[in-house]
């Protein structure tokens, strides 16, 4: 029998012990420390052809960083030598990744095709298609009037309660692909616990119109419970109890807690343990956006998440737009020591996606321990932070040009908007040129020789979006695999919530 990815030790070598981590170390010191952007350009004119790559309806211009043709191949060594592409084969075959949970890592296996064979044996996955064939038949439902509200009216507003990636994912999603929801259809969340949020909510919103969707695996997490329970208690106070079997649907496996709650039998949807909390808005955590958009937009969103994971697993590991990405970021992070990257989508539809990419790379990568218990040896995660970029332009573009920190940028840019296009592009080659003008003040000087990568794509599809999003969760599973931390856990945030269970049992 073939030994598994994940039956290896880690190796006693750290990253920094690598062969091409001391040639990229080597790299940084001598030839790319003190080489400005500028010149990297100058030497090649054709410097922008080869330093893009597409993908799908992507196409990623990695020009402006500090990088050469040297730099890609030594990266790519990196990648090869921690066992890239191994990993990715165990993913996708449903190893046990996630080593501290013990757990298989398949958010994949809920975008994939029965044909792909995607960890078809792991327990569950082949109850993906089931439940997506339930969401359809329950989205079609609620459209064409069938399922109604307790007096008889159609259920037009759809309130998603959750909180991380439960509330994260739907809520960037749904403001991403505003322009797909059905007529008629409104989204609106609650997460927040000091109840302000559903106060808010509630004063605009008909009980016999409004459809709460609980997302909850557990269906005990405090924040969800508190609101769903608020909720729970408006709706019997504007209509009846009875009306909780009529307004409230749920993503969640326990089936006690839901019996006592009230919801039906067939207003549930389950999910599994392998499906991460900020990875699963593709499972029935998407269930409140796919109530507003439609399961055909839903499933193009699957889709767009499917045509990125055939890439990332079946790409060489030089053009393989995640491996990209995450080797660029560990460039940055551990040989320039960057601390932070600004995501900037000039599309304001997108305005949500940099806190969704927060909670992504922040909660997998802020880990200061090896899977094998050992401390590591070099910086993990950088901090995620961003807005849209015409209004980042007015607000902290500042000390991105002029500041004492190197800091990365992503740009995400769309082809609607000659204007933004315009703003995008032009900020992309002040923060590389600079002025370069030595007869200025010096309060007017602008050094440039800072990165950026630019994303470009033709507007937000539900395939482009879901191409987005897997995007970065692949970019974020490479770089913990060269760290050799678990991207997968998040024992940081237990102890504050087990002190904050403890004062509110005092």
């Amino acid at each position: 029998m073939a030994k598994k990815y994940t039956d290896r030790k880690l190796s006693a070598r750290y990253p920094t012990d690598l062969p091409a981590w001391k040639k990229l170390a080597e790299h940084y010191r001598n030839d790319m420390r003190k080489t400005h952007l500028r010149d990297l350009f100058a030497r090649d004119k054709k410097r922008a052809l080869k330093f893009e790559l597409r993908s799908g309806d992507l196409l990623l211009d990695y020009s402006r960083n500090h990088l050469t043709s040297a730099t890609r191949k030594m990266l790519a060594q990196l990648a090869r030598q921690s066992d890239i592409p191994a990993a990715i084969e165990a993913m996708f075959a449903g190893e046990k990744i996630n080593k501290t949970e013990g757990r298989a890592v398949l958010h994949v296996a809920l975008r994939a095709k029965i044909a792909d064979t995607v960890a078809l044996e792991t327990p569950g996955v082949s109850e993906v298609w089931e439940v997506l064939t339930k969401m359809e038949s329950f989205v079609d439902q609620v459209h064409g009037g069938a399922i109604k509200g307790s007096t008889g009216k159609k259920l037009t507003d759809i309130v998603n309660i959750g909180i991380g990636g439960s509330d994260l994912g739907p809520v960037m999603a749904s403001r991403a692909l505003r322009t797909y929801w059905k007529d008629g259809m409104r989204f609106h969340s609650v997460s927040n616990i000091d109840g302000t949020q559903l106060d808010d909510l509630t004063r605009e919103l008909d009980p016999e119109t409004t459809l709460f969707v609980v997302c909850s695996k557990t269906f005990t997490t405090l924040e969800t419970m508190t609101n769903a329970n608020a909720a729970r208690a408006w709706v019997i106070d504007q209509l009846d109890e009875l009306a909780v079997q009529y307004h409230f649907v749920a993503a969640s496996t326990n089936h006690a807690a839901m019996d006592d709650f009230g919801i039906r039998s067939d207003f549930r949807f389950g999910f599994w343990d392998w499906v991460g909390g900020r990875y699963s808005l593709w499972s029935a955590v998407g269930l409140s956006l796919a109530l507003v958009v439609g399961m055909d937009t839903f499933k193009a969103l699957l889709s767009g998440g499917r045509r990125m994971d055939m890439h990332f697993r079946q790409s060489p590991l030089d053009e393989n737009m995640p491996v990209l990405l995450a080797l660029i970021g560990i460039w940055y992070n551990n040989f320039f020591g960057a601390q932070s990257q600004a995501i900037l989508p000039y599309d304001n539809r997108l305005d949500r996606f940099p806190a969704y990419l927060q909670q992504l790379q922040m909660e997998s990568s802020g880990k200061s321990v090896r899977m094998d218990g050992k401390p590591v040896r070099c910086n993990t995660g950088m901090i995620i932070w961003g807005e849209a970029g015409n209004n980042a332009q007015h607000s902290f573009y500042q000390l991105l040009h002029q500041g004492t920190r190197l800091v990365p940028v992503d740009f995400l840019l769309p082809a609607t908007s000659p204007l933004s296009t315009a703003n995008c592009l032009a900020q992309a080659e002040a923060l590389m040129d600079g002025t370069g003008d030595a007869d200025v003040e010096p309060y007017r000087v602008h050094v440039g020789n800072r990165p950026s990568n630019t994303i470009h794509y033709e507007s937000v599809t539900p395939e482009v979006l879901g191409q987005l999003i897997a995007l970065y969760e692949h970019k974020v599973f490479v770089e913990g695999v060269i760290w050799g931390i678990d991207s997968f856990d998040q024992w940081g945030v237990e102890l504050g919530k087990k002190l904050a269970n403890a004062r509110l049992s005092t």
